[in-house]
């Protein structure tokens, strides 16, 4: 707690007070091409900005085209050198991400990193048109199709440029509060028992046992390819919007903990782009240091049974 207050620097360098321009300082990502997941806006944008500064090819994927745009030319106003492109993404749609994965792949393009940073935070319930409760659909299942649809793209990159490929999973501290059991594979989209903080924290569960079991796969392998999830931090962005008044009465008590829209994208940009995390993975990372994550999270039963459950829930989305 002491290090968050003071922002005093970890074991990495870096701390909590940290921004993504500082913790990227002087490296060069000309020869890359990332993803960027809800680049459109908040921590998701200025991720893209720091890459792009750094030489990195950057591909925004959406959902609102419009706001992609407009994010597009904030980077090229201060940056005319700057590579960034956009590309329609709904996360909420399987047949969404299958579209985008099969555009990207169309581009002929490299793919050495790929951030999963969209995401959505205390909605009302609501089904996905898959029929899958809203925040598991988009800040799991829509991110883990995703990345099954390109990673075979990122051990191609990886193999035939000799460079290490990277996937970074944004996840949160509130991953230590989901239902009870953890993932509710029985009742993942019924209404009569959701809660939309633990149906957050839920997802957010998901992101990290995605990101160890995809991990432990692809070491299993010898792919190319790190794995870690990150908590980006308390910033006062969109993903709020379902929840501004009690987020401001609990930012009033808690202001010190909280992070501006630099520092909550430095964990990211740090994860993504840092020499020092070549041949890192399978971790979890807040404030640009390793952090241990919930027992839940740590549980290799729980992250292949949340494999299998979200492969099944895709295959019935595709043939309905």
């Amino acid at each position: 707690m002491l290090k968050l207050i003071t922002g005093r620097a970890g074991p990495s360098g870096f701390g909590s007070a940290s921004t993504a321009e500082q913790v990227t300082d002087g490296i060069d990502g000309s020869n890359l091409t990332a993803i960027v997941t809800g680049g459109a806006s908040g921590i998701g944008l200025e991720t893209a900005r720091i890459l792009a500064l750094r030489n990195v090819h950057v591909i925004i994927a959406a959902r609102n085209m419009e706001a992609a745009n407009e994010a597009k030319q904030r980077i090229l106003k201060d940056n005319k050198a700057a590579r960034v492109d956009i590309e329609k993404l709904d996360l909420s749609s399987i047949r969404s991400v299958k579209a985008f994965a099969d555009k990207f792949e169309a581009l002929n393009l490299p793919l050495n990193i790929l951030i999963n940073n969209a995401g959505i935070m205390f909605c009302p319930f609501q089904l996905s048109e898959d029929g899958i409760e809203m925040q598991f659909a988009t800040n799991h299942i829509g991110h883990f199709y995703l990345t099954n649809l390109l990673i075979d793209k990122m051990k191609e990159t990886a193999k035939t440029t000799g460079i290490q490929g990277r996937i970074v999973n944004l996840s949160s501290l509130l991953h230590q509060y989901p239902y009870k059991e953890g993932i509710q594979f029985h009742k993942l989209s019924d209404k009569s028992s959701y809660q939309e903080r633990l149906a957050y924290g839920q997802s957010k569960l998901a992101n990290l046992l995605h990101s160890n079991e995809l991990s432990r796969r692809l070491q299993e392998e010898g792919a190319n390819i790190t794995v870690n999830s990150v908590h980006p931090g308390l910033i006062m962005t969109n993903l709020m919007r379902h929840s501004a008044l009690s987020t401001s009465i609990f930012r009033a008590f808690t202001c010190f903990m909280w992070k501006n829209v630099p520092q909550g994208a430095a964990t990211t940009c740090y994860v993504a782009l840092h020499p020092s995390l070549k041949g890192v993975t399978g971790k979890y990372f807040v404030d640009c240091n390793e952090h241990e994550p919930s027992k839940l999270a740590q549980d290799e039963a729980l992250a292949r049974n949340l494999w299998d459950v979200s492969n099944n829930l895709i295959n019935a989305a595709l043939k309905s």
